[in-house]
């Protein structure tokens, strides 16, 4: 079979618009999920409004020299607090102190405030903004969650930062703190009579959402809230203590605030992040490196999820900020036109933070599968392409790929890793697509396995092949038993396809006669067929056989096109002009894993003499395509959860 017939016959392509030419309209053939329209979650829409009455308030200081809501519309009036340890505003302090009227040392606790009528007790959100022009507020820029989440039984306070908004770096510490300080005066509001919030306040269900700055501050808050002082100066005693249960981090930034100059860590709340690929603000998905450093230690169930939304911006997610990533000039900087509506992006925030909501402050796990597989919802999202992570606390690694830099050692121990005629085999650091200050290429800050194939032969006869390819990774035969797997676990793993395509392997009869002849040249990128591809030419699927072997040597195997879209990474253009968008990202594209989970039931339906408490052996064999590359991480066991089997979507 020659290339073209095999591009002929490769899966059902879905073309979507992309503005991938700098200015240039082209129509770009993607794998698009095929089951997008179909609905397999027997749940009702949490994005739809539920049946309460939603009542408004705000409560402030009541003497604000800018905000007359937090002057005169007040219902309850807050103190101040002292926030100068943890904030400093630099040259710029008197200039802002004179706008504001008041100096870190007596900052308002302001909020907007959406309600449920009725006697409750409700659980507790607090959202926060991020950093933007502090003139053009962005508290009120939350309204649609707002609005959404009291309907369906939440109280979402909407957290006034604006004053510590603008030209400061270093202050996301002060934002996470600012949020206890809320919860501190929520605590207070329930227990105090006469208060609109009195006995209507579950203090024991609360979780945290925070947009950009406010996405690397609601982890702050999770850090600091065990704390008894403050990590950078301890003459700040804490006492937090509040039942955080989960945290959204919607196109957030990471490591601008360095506790004892260490990254912040969260520990045992579930996790939620969602970014866009043309985000042209924080301009890569550093959600992923909180998800990467969260630690589950308690025995609770948690779980974390973080999508990457195809054509979402960073600014669409709050109705203030709209479409301006770069300022008032972003229609010159920017190219806005692939951008999709901002109110399907609104769209998709709030199907995903109302169900996130639903799953870790009320139990209901029936929209846990979303956050698994975006496709059991595919008729209640935007038109567009996503890319999910999923783990809970029940995962158990093989190969994380963080031990140590030896290739053949897995993370559990006795794991063996092996490879058969690749050619590619190595681990790495991901990287994000930004470039940091340096101009030097940023990291996702987590280690992953690299494996590339070309299983024809070298040579003039082009339907020559090898035996294909093959990653192993070896389990000690009593690992599985003593795991207790059985058909109620799932095989989990992240995985993606990168743009490489090896050419093809060395005739193995000749080798013995070339082993002495020097090394060829490096040649340009070839298909799989050994024909020279241009770096625009479109490039094969890429599918694979995921196998289990056990003990006594049975093999079962399923094909991963059965458990998820399979996609090489997005091309995205965010500048107008090519030659600043090439001065400021390192690749047109950002490799963002798919997590993919088979059931293990899967395996045993293959081949029911297959002992799972036996498995000597899991095999990524490359024997649906004939070359690519992939990059593989996180792969282990979980415990399959039951609200998977009410929704589930093969093929």
């Amino acid at each position: 079979m020659n290339a073209p017939t095999f591009a002929r016959l490769a899966a059902p392509l879905l073309c979507l618009v992309s503005l991938a030419c700098h200015g240039t309209l082209r129509l770009t053939p993607v794998d698009a999920d095929r089951v997008l329209v179909h609905q397999v979650l027997d749940a009702p829409d949490p994005g739809v409004r539920g049946p309460y009455a939603v009542r408004t308030l705000y409560y402030g200081s009541g003497s604000d020299l800018r905000r007359p809501e937090y002057r005169d519309s007040v219902a309850i009036v807050t103190g101040v607090v002292d926030a100068s340890k943890l904030v400093e505003l630099g040259e710029s302090a008197k200039e802002r102190n004179a706008y504001w009227g008041f100096t870190p040392e007596e900052f308002p606790l302001n909020a907007r405030v959406w309600y449920p009528e009725g006697p409750g007790p409700f659980p507790l959100v607090l959202v926060v903004h991020g950093n933007h022009d502090m003139k053009d507020f962005s508290d009120p820029g939350y309204d649609y969650l707002g609005e959404l989440l009291a309907s369906r039984g939440y109280i979402l306070a909407s957290v006034d930062e604006n004053f510590i908004n603008g030209g400061i770096r270093g202050e996301n510490d002060g934002r996470g703190w600012l949020l206890l300080k809320h919860l501190e005066a929520f605590r207070g509001f329930s227990e105090e009579e006469g208060n609109p919030f009195h006995g209507k306040v579950d203090m024991g269900n609360i979780a945290l959402i925070g947009h950009s700055r406010g996405g690397e501050a609601v982890a702050n808050a999770v850090a600091f809230n065990p704390l008894s002082h403050y990590p950078d100066d301890a003459s700040l005693a804490f006492d937090f203590g509040f039942d955080i249960k989960g945290v959204v981090s919607i196109a957030p930034v990471d490591g601008q605030y360095l506790p004892t100059g260490r990254k912040v860590v969260m520990e045992n709340v579930s996790y939620l992040t969602f970014h866009g690929s043309h985000d042209g603000d924080v301009t890569s998905f550093h959600g992923l490196r909180l998800y990467d450093r969260l630690r589950f230690t308690d025995g609770d169930f948690h779980f974390k999820s973080a999508v990457y939304v195809y054509r979402a911006n960073h600014g669409q997610w709050n109705t203030v900020w709209g479409s301006h990533d770069a300022g008032p000039r972003s229609g010159r900087v920017l190219d806005l036109r692939g951008l999709i509506p901002a109110e399907d992006q609104r769209r998709f925030a709030e199907i995903y933070v109302s169900a996130f909501l639903d799953v870790i402050l009320r139990g209901d796990v029936r929209y846990l599968p979303i956050f698994r597989d975006h496709r059991v919802i595919g008729g209640w999202l935007p038109r567009t392409m996503y890319v999910t992570r999923f783990e809970t606390s029940g995962f158990r690694p093989l190969a994380d790929f963080e031990e140590d830099i030896d290739v053949t050692t897995g993370s559990a121990p006795g794991v063996r890793l092996r490879g058969d005629s690749l050619a590619v085999w190595k681990e790495g650091t991901l990287e994000l697509r930004s470039s940091n200050r340096n101009n030097t290429s940023a990291s996702q800050e987590n280690q992953a396995v690299w494996l590339g194939w070309n299983n024809r032969i070298a040579g003039e006869d082009t339907t020559r092949m090898g035996p294909p390819a093959a990653f192993v990774v070896a389990l000690p035969e009593v690992l599985s038993g003593g795991w207790a797997v059985t058909g109620g676990h799932t095989l989990d793993f992240v995985l993606a396809p990168t743009n490489t395509l090896p050419g093809p392997r060395a005739d193995p009869a000749a080798a013995a006669s070339e082993a002495t002849a020097p090394a060829p040249p490096r040649r340009p990128l070839r298909g799989p067929w050994g024909e020279e591809m241009e770096e625009e030419e479109e490039k094969p699927p890429v599918d694979l056989t995921v196998q289990v072997v056990d003990a006594s040597g049975r093999a079962a195997s399923v094909r991963l096109s059965r458990y998820g879209p399979i996609r090489r990474p997005l091309e995205t253009h965010v500048m107008r002009r090519a030659d600043r968008e090439e001065g400021r990202f390192q690749n047109p594209w950002e490799i963002i894993p798919q997590t993919y989970s088979i059931p293990l039931e899967d395996f045993t339906r293959a081949d029911p003499s297959l002992r799972l408490d036996r498995l000597v052996e899991v095999r990524f064999v490359f024997d649906a395509a004939v070359a690519g590359e992939v990059v593989v991480d996180r792969i282990g066991f979980s415990k399959l959860h039951p609200a998977w089997l009410a929704a589930r979507v093969e093929g």
